[in-house]
């Protein structure tokens, strides 16, 4: 293989890795996996989002608090990426859409950059600095869920922050009854 095509294959897992670990951030603090979510960062990252401003751990603690507190149910959703890598040094850009289900029902949207300098230190890319360019917000009309009316919805596991939702079920096999609405009459029996 070429020397520009080997640079370009390492380029590319260098940029996967660095995706990984934004997904590692979003997936720690949705689930409220501390684990996951601190692996994303250096011990001594800088991170500003909204009026904290400080390292990993504490940023936990209190993004974690603030979640429980204010909603049941998170989705911190990566969208566009850039990055520029250059030697140990990456600078990204990854667009971000957040959801939160309220705990009064309500829903809670809102959309910003997350602009960091990730550092490749100890064979892994994490988190240097990070700030929160929050750019709008919104609220969602409430709606019901969809499907919370069906008897086993939840037979393969319900979603949960916890370590009990179904993402962590290792091997995921299907828990539910083979069945297809379609092929049913609107009395439930066979057409």
């Amino acid at each position: 293989m070429d020397a520009d095509r080997t640079a370009r294959l390492e380029r590319m897992l260098d940029r996967q890795d660095i995706l990984d670990c934004l997904v590692r951030f979003s997936r720690g603090m949705d689930r409220f996996d501390r684990e996951l979510f601190l692996s994303a960062f250096h011990p001594d990252a800088t991170i500003a989002a909204g009026d904290f401003v400080g390292g990993p751990k504490e940023l936990y603690d209190w993004a974690s608090a603030m979640h429980e507190q204010g909603q049941v149910a998170t989705q911190h959703d990566l969208l566009n990426h850039t990055c520029e890598i250059g030697g140990h040094t990456a600078h990204a850009e990854t667009y971000y859409l957040f959801v939160g289900r309220n705990r009064d029902e309500s829903n809670w949207i809102a959309g910003g950059r997350y602009i960091d300098r990730l550092e490749f230190r100890g064979g892994a890319w994490r988190i240097a600095m990070r700030t929160n360019a929050i750019e709008w917000s919104g609220a969602l009309p409430t709606l019901p869920l969809p499907f919370a009316d069906v008897p086993d919805v939840h037979g393969n596991g319900a979603p949960s922050r916890d370590k009990d939702d179904p993402s962590y079920r290792r091997p995921l096999v299907n828990l539910r009854a083979a069945n297809n609405p379609a092929l049913s009459s609107p009395s439930g029996k066979e057409k």
